[in-house]
Parts: C-alpha cells; structure tokens; sequence
C-alpha cells in the first residue's frame, strides 16, 4: 500500500512564486544598475550643471572695480552750512545754509586746479539797535574762489583731497528801510577770502561718489562807516553732496 501525500491546494501558486521572485528580483536589480550607469555615464559627458533660476544663481558684481582716478574732469554740487559774524560788534553768529558748486580740472593723478561757488542765506541777530525795530534780519553771501587741489590718501573706497582757495566773498544785509549800520552790520560790499579746507570722497561708483567738505574760510571785511578799518573772521562752514567724475581721461 503506497502512502498518500496530501498536498494543500495554495501549494502550487506558492511554490512557483517562490521560484519566481529571485528571478524578477534580480531582473529589476539589474535594471536599475543599468539606468544608474547610463544616468553616470550622461552626467559625466554632459559636466556640471548649474542653475540659473530661481534663487540659486548668484551674479557677483563690484560697482568699484574701475575707480582708477584718471578723470580729467569732476563736479559737485551739496547742501551747504556756514557761519558767520554779520558785523564787527554782532555778538550773535549767524547760521546760513545754502548750496555749494564745486568743479575740478586735473592735470595729473594728484595735483590739479579747483573753482568753487557758494551762496548762503538766513537770519543774523543784531548788535546795538537805535532805534531797536530791527530783529532777525536777513543776510547773504556769496564767495567765488579758486586755486590748487591736491589728491592724498586714496583707494577704491574712498578718498581724501586737500585744497586752498583765493577769491571774494560778497556780503549782502537784507535790513532796509534801515540801514547795514543801523543794525551794526558790514555795509554790502565785496571782501578778499581764502578757503582752506578740502573733501571726504566715498565711492559709490566709478563715476558717482558721495562728499562731505568742512572748510575754514577766511573774510576781510571793511568797516567803511566811522573809522575806515578792516576785520578778519575765520568761521566754519561745510557741505555735504555727490561728485560726478567724467569718462573723458587724461
């Protein structure tokens, strides 16, 4: 009598899979080797890929890689402060602002010849007032000078210039019906001055540069009621504004 096997009826389904799956295993495996090799072998031939949207390309640019400071030609133009003493025996300073319009003619790196023109306006207090209807009048000057400019320490951020300037400065009392005397001030007229000071330069770009300009400027009015003299003042004054240096080189 021969023994019965008894075989379940998933037996079969079972046993095939199982005989299958290394095969698909394997199959897939090597499918995947193969897209990999073909994926390395695109990429070395193809190099590096860089992207260039989105926030990921980066375009590096320095705005003053051509400042070389062979201009032949700049100007400026600032907002410009002064004080000032509007008579010889006017306790009170006067604060005048105004503008500030400077041009430069370079005839190497350093050395070249500058010009300059300045207006100022505002109030001045009063000396000893007969009769004392005079109050916060309103006085002006303007100075026009010119002389040498020379380049000192300097790179591509920045520099500092020197200058020393010779001209008139015309001073101008707003006090009528009274009179410049009446209130104590210089009589309107037109006085030597020297300017000497020169500029801060901070470099925006090659062409665009932001300047600041303290100065001492020096007056010599004339005290042409009574006696027939003349006072010197040294005062303060500065302005702030941007150069613009030309293309044209030397």
């Amino acid at each position: 009598m021969q023994p019965v096997s008894v075989v379940p009826p998933w037996y079969g389904p079972v046993s095939w899979l199982v005989m299958r799956l290394p095969v698909r295993i394997s199959a897939s495996l090597l499918a995947v080797a193969a897209l990999a090799l073909c994926a390395g072998t695109h990429a070395q031939t193809q190099g590096p890929v860089t992207s260039t949207s989105g926030n990921n390309a980066y375009l590096v640019v320095d705005p003053l890689a051509n400042v070389h400071y062979d201009n032949r030609y700049d100007v400026s133009l600032g907002m410009a402060y002064r004080h000032i003493k509007a008579g010889p025996n006017v306790l009170q300073g006067a604060n005048l602002g105004g503008l500030d319009l400077t041009g430069s003619y370079w005839f190497s790196k350093h050395w070249g010849v500058q010009g300059t023109g300045r207006y100022y306006l505002g109030t001045s207090g009063v000396g000893q007032v007969v009769p004392n209807t005079i109050k916060g009048p309103f006085v002006s000057e303007q100075i026009f000078a010119a002389g040498p400019e020379w380049l000192g320490p300097h790179n591509k951020h920045g520099a500092i210039l020197a200058h020393v300037l010779v001209g008139g400065a015309h001073f101008n009392s707003h006090t009528w019906p009274e009179t410049a005397a009446q209130a104590n001030f210089y009589n309107d007229q037109i006085a030597p001055a020297v300017i000497i000071g020169g500029h801060f330069d901070l470099n925006r770009s090659a062409r665009w540069v932001f300047r600041v300009t303290p100065d001492a400027v020096v007056t010599r009015y004339g005290i042409n009621y009574g006696s027939k003299i003349t006072q010197t003042d040294v005062n303060f004054a500065i302005s702030v504004g941007v150069e613009y240096r030309f293309k044209k080189k030397r």
